[in-house]
């Protein structure tokens, strides 16, 4: 939270470094010439004051597009967090004490008071999985066991003597069965009726014949 958070106008003093660190990640570091103006009274006119540097460093997909998008010379506006270092040279090369300011870039753009610049997308692919959709056709976690439960419990009742309720139609043997003992019936009651009518019409047809040929008819 103690950051200190600044925002540079300059332009561009060296090429973009493009690396990868050892994790794979990619940085980018050049240099920023900022340059403040200030207005003379003598020749009452704009003169350039003292040039500051500053070492930029910018992370991942910010690292990527500087790389392809600045040049030498170009004019930029850097926001980002300042950090100050300090050093000592080895003796060898004067033992002197040095110091450098950096700043770790979130933002880098063109300054548009000064030129014009064409923005153009970039669509980096996703590398992390996608999370189910829903609606999705997955198995439910407990699909096989209550299948497996069941089935179990259909061999259960069947073995205990239990049909299940499709069974209790009747089979083809219990219809053929009862319609033979259908048939049967009709059969045993016909004949006593055939009987019993022969009984009660034959004699009166009979004497009806006897009486007609007895009197010449």
């Amino acid at each position: 939270m103690n950051e200190t958070m600044v925002t540079l106008v300059g332009n561009a003093a060296t090429a973009v470094e493009h690396r990868l660190t050892t994790a794979g990640v990619a940085v980018a570091r050049f240099r920023l010439a900022a340059t403040s103006r200030r207005w003379d009274k003598a020749r009452e006119c704009w003169s350039d004051g003292e040039t500051s540097f500053y070492t930029v460093r910018a992370w991942r997909a910010l690292a990527d597009n500087v790389a392809a998008s600045v040049a030498v010379g170009e004019p930029l506006v850097v926001q980002g967090r300042l950090r100050l270092r300090e050093g000592e040279q080895p003796p060898e090369r004067g033992g002197q004490r040095w110091f450098s300011a950096e700043v770790d870039a979130v933002a880098i753009g063109h300054d548009l008071g000064r030129g014009t610049a064409a923005f153009r997308r970039v669509v980096r692919a996703r590398t992390d999985p996608l999370p189910p959709q829903r609606g999705s056709a997955e198995p439910a976690p407990n699909a096989g066991k209550s299948a497996r439960a069941d089935a179990a419990h259909f061999v259960e009742s069947t073995t205990a003597g239990e049909r299940p309720i499709a069974s209790k139609v009747p089979t083809m043997d219990e219809a053929r069965a009862a319609a033979i003992t259908t048939t049967t019936t009709g059969m045993t009651t016909t004949p006593e009726a055939t009987t019993t009518s022969e009984a009660t019409t034959a004699p009166d047809a009979r004497t009806s014949t006897e009486e007609r040929t007895a009197a010449g008819v």
